[in-house]
């Protein structure tokens, strides 16, 4: 999504700097501000699901974004992390009715984030976005919960789910071609210290000693047969 902080005039992008700033230093409980120097109109933060929710125990990761005519406008919620939410739709959007009808200007970002918070508390299922979700917490909660806790375990909590492994650094090794024996052979020889080369020159040695042992024997052999004459 492209920035609007050219978009934005002078004294609005101070506000929000400010403001941006100071959740940053005093976050609400169970939220936490990850701003950006680079772009102050998008603000990405992580919600501790709370507790006696299908949430709890999970951590999921939310952004939002302040269009042009922000904060005539109210902001644009998403969550990043995958929510299994009446008010939240398939592409991380969130339906509440502060960033739509109820939003004033002077509500600030800090009421958004406790708005949205407070949403996997007490979901609203008549302005449901995901409306399997709020089908089932109006005609069979125990199976709503079941699903959101099962995707809450699977993508909000480890911290690390779903994310691309990094290489491993350094420079990785060959994958080794041909008989399998011999791999076997010549890693049980490398892991004995012997090398290569090593086996090249015993073989070598091995075979010129066969050779100069065969002349003696033939030389020996000749002056045997010269005697007996």
């Amino acid at each position: 999504m492209n920035s609007n902080v050219e978009n934005l005039p002078p004294q609005v992008l101070r506000l929000v700097y400010k403001e941006v700033s100071a959740l940053a230093a005093d976050p609400p409980e169970g939220i936490k501000i990850y701003p950006s120097e680079e772009d102050i109109t998008e603000l990405h933060t992580a919600i501790e699901g709370p507790e006696g929710t299908p949430y709890a125990g999970g951590v999921f990761r939310m952004r939002l974004v302040l269009g042009k005519d922000f904060p005539a406008a109210p902001p644009r919620g998403y969550f990043l992390t995958k929510i299994f939410h009446p008010n939240v739709g398939h592409k991380g959007e969130i339906c509440v009715n502060v960033l739509k009808r109820d939003w004033k200007a002077e509500l600030g970002l800090r009421h958004v984030l406790l708005t949205i918070k407070c949403l996997l508390i007490h979901p609203n299922p008549e302005s449901a976005l995901n409306e399997e979700a709020g089908r089932l917490l109006l005609e069979d909660y125990k199976e709503y919960a079941s699903r959101a806790h099962l995707l809450t375990e699977i993508h909000a909590m480890g911290g690390t789910s779903g994310a691309p492994q990094e290489p491993a650094d350094g420079p990785q090794p060959k994958k080794h071609a041909g008989d399998p024996n011999k791999r076997v052979a010549g890693a049980s020889l490398a892991a004995n210290g012997v090398g290569t080369n090593n086996l090249s020159n015993t073989s070598s040695s091995g075979t010129s000693s066969s050779n100069t042992n065969i002349v003696a024997k033939k030389k020996t052999d000749k002056k045997r047969a010269l005697r007996r004459l």
